[in-house]
C-alpha cells in the first residue's frame, strides 16, 4: 500500500476542523492510539494498539520532496500485549507514542488532528494510493487543501512524531 502524505504543527486544531469540513471532508470518529516503536534495519516498525485492535504496521518514507511518499503494509494482530513483550524482546523497544486522533475523510484523503501525549497538536494529511496510481496525481490537490487549511511549508514535519519526542 502506498500514500502521500504531509504532517504539520496545528496551533488552533478546531479552526482546521472547521476549514477541513468546508472542503467536505467528514467526521469519522475518535481513535485513542498508541505505537510502540521497534529497532529495525529498514524503515519503521510498530504495533499500533487501539480499543478495537492491534495492527503491526511496517513502512518506508521518501523524504525526497515536501509531500512524502509513504510505503507500508499492515498486518492485524491478535493478540497486542504478548507480540509487543515479543517483539521488544527480540527487536528492542525504539520508543513508544500514545496519541489521541480525530479521523477526517473526503474520498481517498484522510486527514488525521492529532493530540500526541508530550508533544501537542499535530495533522496529518494522507492520500491513499491505489496499486497503480501514481502519487503525482495527488500532489496538487494535498498541496491545495494545505493552502485552505492555512498550514505553510514552515509548519511541515518531515520525521514521525517519536523522532519530534527525542529532540524535545
Amino acid at each position: 500500500m502506498r500514500n502521500l502524505e504531509a504532517k504539520f504543527r496545528l496551533s488552533d486544531c478546531a479552526e482546521v476542523r472547521r476549514r477541513a469540513e468546508t472542503l467536505g471532508f467528514v467526521f469519522c470518529g475518535k481513535l485513542v492510539q498508541r505505537d510502540t516503536f521497534f529497532n529495525v534495519t529498514e524503515g519503521k516498525l510498530k504495533l499500533r494498539d487501539e480499543p478495537g485492535g492491534a495492527l503491526l504496521i511496517h513502512y518506508h518514507r521518501d523524504h525526497v520532496e515536501k509531500l512524502e511518499l509513504s510505503n507500508y503494509r499492515i498486518v492485524p494482530v491478535a493478540h497486542a500485549g504478548p507480540t509487543r513483550e515479543i517483539l521488544g524482546e527480540a527487536l528492542g523497544v525504539l520508543a513508544e507514542v500514545r496519541k489521541e486522533r480525530l479521523l477526517l475523510i473526503r474520498r481517498n484523503i484522510r486527514l488525521h488532528l492529532d493530540r500526541v501525549e508530550a508533544l501537542g497538536e499535530f495533522g496529518e494529511l494522507e492520500a491513499v494510493l491505489d496499486e497503480n496510481e501514481a502519487a503525482e496525481a495527488y500532489r496538487a490537490e494535498v498541496a491545495e487543501i494545505l493552502g485552505h487549511l492555512k498550514i505553510q511549508e514552515t509548519d511541515l514535519i518531515r520525521v514521525s512524531y517519536y523522532e519530534l519526542a527525542r529532540r524535545a
